[in-house]
């Protein structure tokens, strides 16, 4: 039975109750926020560097191999940090997870295998922690809400372990596919091989974020239009300040210039922070509890109901 329509009533004086955004704004600006990102990729395409330059601090050290001497990963291994990030009175605790060893054997298969067990358990320890009796009044959420998958700059077309492994993500998180030291590219190079990507992307049927919903405004559909039309975000990214115009900027300085990480015109590193940051942080939240998330726990839910009726009846 369809749910009757509700007359709308102006009130004939001041209530007071559109302040309550104040009050929610207030009650999570004590909290402060939560943002998980994983970062996949192999080594040597500058994950670590471009997590700090996105928050524009120095956050995790490169795994990479520094030394002759030092020992290639034979697995993709999972390691986290964690950081409260403060910038005008607002709390981001943020956990960056970084996948070293990914892509670096010989033979690769399977070595995905890490990350979306590590994705799902995630999950599952949320899921355990909601169905609690006596659950915590607000349950610590580490579930992963953006995965930023490096690609390497190439320029010929995606690997085959780039379209497995995104597909498999895609599934039970949101993928932000980058295309890692842009600055190796020619800016004809640049536009063809993003192209060459979005057209495997489609092919292989690999849903990306940003997802339009119902609740979407035509604002909303637009932006995220825009933003499926620049993915995948050629980017490049630096935690030195070089000097253009007696400016100080982050950059890289070669022998034939500087690339101001932060101009439209050299790489779109902007287009990645504004995305991240400024336009969908909140909405990758939500979307990770609402789509994958939801699919997570509705389906183990319906797998413990099965396995409940399944279970021979006890003599009493």
């Amino acid at each position: 039975m369809a749910a009757a329509a509700v007359e709308e009533i102006r009130a004939t004086s001041y209530v007071g109750f559109d302040s309550i955004t104040q009050q929610i704004e207030h009650k999570l600006l004590k909290r402060g926020f939560q943002f998980n990102v994983i970062v996949v990729g192999q080594t040597g395409l500058g994950k670590s560097t471009l997590i700090n330059t996105v928050f524009a601090s120095h956050l995790i050290d490169s795994k990479g191999r520094l030394e002759s001497n030092e020992p290639v990963r034979q697995t993709t291994e999972i390691q986290a940090v964690s950081h409260v990030i403060v910038e005008n009175g607002v709390k981001l605790r943020l956990n960056i997870v970084d996948t070293p060893g990914y892509g670096d054997q010989v033979n690769n298969e399977n070595c995905w295998d890490p990350i979306v067990k590590y994705i799902k358990d995630q999950h599952s320890a949320y899921l355990r922690k909601e169905l609690t009796a006596m659950r915590d009044r607000y349950i610590l959420d580490t579930r992963i809400h953006c995965c930023l998958y490096f690609i390497s700059p190439t320029g010929h077309s995606l690997r085959a372990i780039d379209v497995i492994v995104m597909k498999k993500l895609s599934e039970v998180v949101n993928v932000v596919p980058v295309i890692a030291k842009a600055d190796s590219l020619t800016l004809e190079e640049r536009v063809a091989f993003k192209q060459k990507i979005r057209a495997e992307l489609v092919y292989h049927n690999i849903r990306l974020y940003p997802f339009d919903t119902d609740e979407n405004d035509e604002e909303e559909i637009q932006l995220n239009e825009s933003i499926r039309n620049v993915i995948p975000f050629a980017v490049v990214g630096s935690e030195r300040s070089v000097i253009i115009d007696g400016k100080s900027v982050r950059g890289r300085k070669n022998r034939w210039g500087v690339v101001n990480v932060e101009d439209e015109n050299h790489c779109e590193f902007m287009h990645l922070r504004n995305f991240l940051t400024r336009t969908h942080l909140q909405d990758l939240i939500e979307t990770t509890a609402q789509i994958h998330y939801e699919a997570f726990r509705s389906k183990q839910l319906l797998a413990l109901k099965e396995g409940v009726q399944q279970r021979p009846p006890t003599n009493q």
